[in-house]
This record gives structure tokens, C-alpha cells and sequence, in this order.
């Protein structure tokens, strides 16, 4: 026998089903759709943006009401060219490339962030290089960049050496190979990927970080936008600075599951080797009294003097213009 419900029993459902139906359709309750937004980064994807990788897999982009999408560059101008262009939201970028790119085109970009606290750039040397001043008439390789000439003649001049005395050639991006097969004596790098690379294969391997020699603690990497966009979007500058933020406590706290995250959105990254990396840079995402992602206004005074002292840009940097102190100061964190 079929059971006919009754009459109370109907309108009760039907008083159910009005509610999830959200009175004729909408889904109010979850609220608006989070707002899409590029972010591209420095580098082919490695250790120093697990954070950014954890903070996409575990959603805080989209609490935050931005929807990121983390884009590797094909070159290292791509994301100065993306940014100006419209093509893309946020970008990290090194702070001497922002620096050389605000000199040809005065107040187009503008940091709002510091991925790291500190320089990663580092002259790495053969274990007969005691310090580096005994570089004087021997082959130190650098890529071509101008910021590459600058930290090397900063740490040699920070170390009471003269910085024209060293043997300067151009080696590309080949500092481990180089080294390895004693083409040059020491080369410029970053040590917390070649650093880290070569040290695993010739422990002995001596790096000078260009901060233990005289340059101020300058933020290596920053996150970038144009002043346009955050006048225009500035909730979705916030929001992804919010999210990042969040991504990188986690990566912190949870070294493991940031190096899940990395390594399941950037096929071709090796989870070992991104271990050692992250291990080695993790303490550089914050600075003792400064949460992750703040930017210090003495510490880039200190930093765009010492940028034009070692000719990277020909006038001193405008700090005021090149960076938004406020927006990695706002929120919890």
C-alpha cells in the first residue's frame, strides 16, 4: 500500500526546499564570486613560493575574495611586461629589476610586498677562497646583470678588497657547471637555490651573502603591481597580500604540506631538492619584529642608497613612489 502523506507533512517539505532554493534561485548565503586575478612569478616555480602554492591549494585566495592563478614567466622581463600591459595583476620581482624598471619608466609599478626579508644574492666560491678578498686576480663569473656586477663588487669591497682587481666574466645562468668544473673561482648567485645545489655536491663549497658584507637586509623579492590597478582594485590587492600572507605562515608551521603544495602545482619541481631549499630560506620570509610580508621604510632607504652607490640605477630610487608600505601592514598577521 502506498502511504499518502499528509498536508502538513507537503508544506513542510515545500517550506524546505524554498529555503535551499534560496527564494527563487540565488545562493546569497555563499556571497559574490571571487574576483579572478593573475600573479607571475619571478622565477620557474621553486622553494621560495611554496607559500604562494599552499595558500592557492588550501583556498585562502578565494576567502579572501580573489581567485589567483599563479603563472611561471617565459623570461624575466615577462612580468614587467605583463603588468604594464593589463595582462596581469601581481607579480614578485626582484627589487633591482623594480628598481632599473621605475628608472626607464618613472611611477608605472609599485611594491606592496616582501617575499623574502632579505638578499638571496651571494658570491659563491671554491673552497680555497678563504674570504673574499683573496678573489683579487682570479675568475669570478657573473650572468650580465647589472645587479650581478653590484653584489659582486659590494661583498669584495665589503671584505677590504678592490673590486677591479677580480678577474670579472660572463657566465649566463651556469654558476653550479662553472664552478664544478673550475672555469672560474666564484660566481655570483643565489644561495638559497645554487647556493643550496652546489653545497650538496661539494660541501666545502664557501658563500658570501652580500649582507654579511656590507649591504643593508633589502627585501630580494617583492610583490608588484601598477599604482593604477591599486587605486582601481585595491580589495583585490589586499585580499591576495591577505591570502599570501596566510600561505606562508602555513609554510612555516607546515614545511611539509607547503612542499605538497609546490610540488602537485608545478610539475618538473623534485620534492627533495625543494626540501633543502625551503629549509634554507624559510628563516629569510621574516625579519625579527616584522611579520611575514611587511616593508621596512628605513630598511629600503638604507637599500636605494646602496643601489645607486653600486650603479644598478643612476639616481637614487624614490622609495615613497616605489612602495605601498600600508598594504602588508593592514589585516591579521
Amino acid at each position: 500500500m502506498t502511504r499518502i502523506p499528509s498536508l502538513s507533512a507537503v508544506l513542510l517539505l515545500l517550506a524546505a526546499a524554498w529555503a535551499l532554493a534560496g527564494c527563487g534561485g540565488t545562493d546569497e548565503a555563499a556571497g559574490p564570486s571571487p574576483t579572478p586575478a593573475t600573479l607571475v612569478l619571478d622565477f620557474a616555480p621553486n622553494a621560495v613560493h611554496a607559500g604562494t602554492y599552499l595558500a592557492t591549494t588550501r583556498g585562502y585566495d578565494r576567502e579572501a575574495g580573489v581567485r589567483l592563478t599563479v603563472q611561471a614567466p617565459s623570461s624575466s622581463t615577462d612580468a614587467v611586461k605583463l603588468l604594464r600591459a593589463g595582462r596581469a595583476d601581481l607579480a614578485y620581482l626582484d627589487i633591482h629589476d623594480l628598481a632599473i624598471a621605475d628608472e626607464r619608466s618613472p611611477g608605472a609599478l609599485v611594491a606592496v610586498m616582501a617575499l623574502v626579508q632579505r638578499p638571496l644574492a651571494a658570491v659563491l666560491a671554491a673552497p680555497d677562497v678563504s674570504r673574499p678578498r683573496d678573489l683579487a686576480g682570479r675568475r669570478a663569473g657573473v650572468t650580465g646583470l647589472p645587479s650581478d656586477r653590484a653584489v659582486l663588487a659590494s661583498i669584495v669591497r665589503g671584505d677590504g678588497g678592490d673590486p677591479d682587481a677580480v678577474r670579472e666574466v660572463t657566465i649566463g645562468f651556469q654558476a653550479v657547471p662553472a664552478l664544478l668544473a673550475g672555469r672560474v673561482a666564484a660566481a655570483t648567485a643565489f644561495w638559497n637555490a645554487e647556493g643550496v645545489a652546489l653545497r650538496r655536491r661539494r660541501p666545502a663549497t664557501r658563500i658570501f651573502k652580500v649582507d654579511e658584507f656590507g649591504a643593508p637586509a633589502y627585501p630580494e623579492l617583492v610583490l608588484v603591481t601598477t599604482p593604477a590597478r591599486l587605486r582601481a582594485r585595491r580589495a583585490l590587492v589586499t585580499g591576495a597580500v591577505a591570502a599570501l600572507r596566510r600561505g606562508y605562515a602555513g609554510a612555516l608551521a607546515e614545511p611539509g604540506a607547503a612542499l605538497d603544495a609546490l610540488v602537485a602545482g608545478a610539475p618538473g619541481v623534485g620534492r627533495s631538492g625543494a626540501a633543502r631549499e625551503l629549509a634554507a630560506v624559510a628563516p629569510a620570509f621574516t625579519a625579527p619584529g616584522r611579520p611575514f610580508g611587511v616593508l621596512d621604510r628605513r630598511t629600503l632607504a638604507a637599500w636605494a642608497t646602496w643601489e645607486q652607490r653600486f650603479g644598478i640605477v643612476r639616481e637614487r630610487p624614490a622609495v615613497a613612489r616605489l612602495f605601498d608600505l600600508a598594504v602588508a601592514r593592514s589585516g591579521p598577521g
